[in-house]
């Protein structure tokens, strides 16, 4: 090898390698928990702010609010007894720098009461400059500022919420003190500088521990290979690494052509004995593979057939929005509801419920919205019903109720209930209230006719409902005057 030539050895390319191995890792690591918990700890001080606003917000009614239009207005009761209030709160957490109501006139935003305490307290109809567009949101649904913002109070992280009766015009803000937060910050971002150079000294330190570890065998296998060469039969090796390998090289091939001629018959008989053996052994270990490796196929092609089988047999039988049983997956529901009446006479009642103007839904939220709402009406149907009710889709907006062991005027009962839960809650869908309804038509189940006629009273009872007015429940409990 020519001396000019670059050489590294073996203990030098693995502290290298390892320094900057684990240097990744732990970097990578560090850097992770670092962004991790200050992202964790921005949101838990906005879920916090959230939640306060939320919950104080509910205290006060916009309407009282209307009377106070400017400093003149500071000897109002109702000022007073708001600015009151609004100075408990603000003692009750000792985070809590500022509570304030903001009105909307127009394109400004006015200070209404303001709960600090000394000569900068903002005056009724105060204009507030710079209106961050996370208090713009604030009037018409919950909001959080993304980051720590900077005015004439100083420093603040805040939340804002709508004022019941607000009418998108009243808001309660809450400033939260900045310099705890940034505190915090300032220590999550020396934790992690000390953790960097934490890194790279284990990074150096277990990088030289390894490289030891490595190299000093190797190094023990030159020397005894040199001392022991002219008495071991060794394969000849050609391979060049540029570092103590060549020299481990160079000692067996040293040792092997020592020993070559003096082996070389023996070997040949023992290697013609070994080949027979091993050609055989060589076959019977094929042989067993290849059975092995059919027998591990047709195990996997045959689970693969059984779970693609319970894929299919599932999707063929439920409706991959709602998750809820589809319509013909329901009708052999049905069938068999028949066939336990026709044997023992026991009665099942069957509800149609329908979503009233959904297409709305569609037309002003979007489909996306429009599935929420189905999603959402599935689990509320689910919820009240019981163990043995099944419930698909039948359809569009359309919902199927099967209530075995039920009679009309069970059925009634739980068709309020449904309406009652759908109409009471209302939808929320990107911060906004859908307001929702659904009609419901129940018949029973008639002995000695046919399941169609079932299905056609209740569709009907349904359609009554929506001609009196919808939201409401209607039932029929003899024959369809449609059939």
């Amino acid at each position: 090898m020519s001396p000019s030539r670059f050489r590294m050895t073996i203990r030098g390319k693995l502290i290298v390698s390892h320094f900057f191995a684990i240097l990744l890792v732990s970097g990578s690591i560090g850097s992770f928990f670092y962004l991790n918990a200050h992202d964790s700890l921005l949101r838990q001080l906005q879920d916090r702010l959230q939640s306060s606003a939320a919950l104080i917000s509910r205290t006060f009614d916009a309407e009282k609010l209307g009377t106070i239009k400017g400093p003149s207005d500071m000897e109002n009761p109702v000022y007073l007894e708001t600015l009151k209030e609004l100075r408990m709160f603000r003692r009750m957490n000792k985070d809590i720098a500022y509570l304030y109501i903001m009105r909307k006139v127009g394109e400004k935003i006015e200070f209404v009461v303001d709960s600090d305490e000394t000569d900068r307290q903002a005056k009724p109809g105060s204009l507030y400059e710079e209106v961050p567009v996370t208090m713009l949101s604030g009037f018409t649904g919950l909001s959080v500022d993304d980051r720590i913002y900077t005015d004439e109070w100083g420093s603040f992280l805040s939340g804002y919420a709508p004022l019941v009766n607000g009418m998108g015009e009243y808001l309660l803000g809450i400033d939260m003190r900045a310099d705890e937060v940034k505190r915090k910050f300032h220590i999550l971002r020396v934790s992690g500088i000390a953790s960097l150079f934490g890194s790279i000294i284990l990074a150096f330190l277990f990088s030289q521990y390894l490289s030891d570890r490595f190299t000093t065998p190797i190094r023990l296998l030159i020397s005894r290979c040199k001392a022991i060469a002219d008495g071991r039969i060794e394969e000849r090796l050609a391979v060049e690494t540029r570092d103590e390998m060549n020299d481990l090289v160079e000692a067996f091939n040293t040792m092997s052509g020592h020993l070559a001629s003096a082996e070389k018959k023996k070997q040949e008989a023992f290697d013609a004995l070994q080949k027979s053996r091993d050609e055989l052994e060589i076959r019977v270990e094929q042989r067993t593979r290849d059975l092995k490796e059919i027998n591990e196929r047709m195990s996997m092609e045959m689970a693969e057939k059984i779970r693609a089988q319970k894929a299919l047999e599932e999707a063929a039988m439920t409706d991959p929005l709602t998750g809820l049983l589809n319509r013909r997956s329901m009708m052999a529901h049905l069938q068999h509801q028949v066939a336990r009446n026709h044997r023992s006479g026991e009665p099942f009642t069957l509800l149609i419920a329908d979503l009233d103007h959904f297409k709305k839904i569609n037309d002003t939220y979007g489909h996306a919205a429009g599935d929420h709402v189905l999603i959402e009406t599935a689990k509320r149907i689910s919820a009240h019903i019981r163990g043995q009710d099944i419930v698909a889709r039948w359809g569009g907006e359309e919902f199927l109720i099967l209530l075995p062991e039920t009679d009309i005027d069970g059925g009634k009962i739980v068709a309020e209930k449904i309406r009652q839960r759908i109409g009471v809650m209302p939808y929320l869908w990107g911060g906004k209230v859908i307001p929702l309804t659904t009609s419901i038509g129940v018949a029973p189940f008639i002995k000695d006719k046919p399941l169609d006629d079932c299905i056609r009273r209740a569709d009907y009872t349904l359609y009554k409902a929506k001609h009196l007015g919808r939201n409401r429940v209607e039932w029929e409990e003899g024959e369809n005057p449609l059939s």
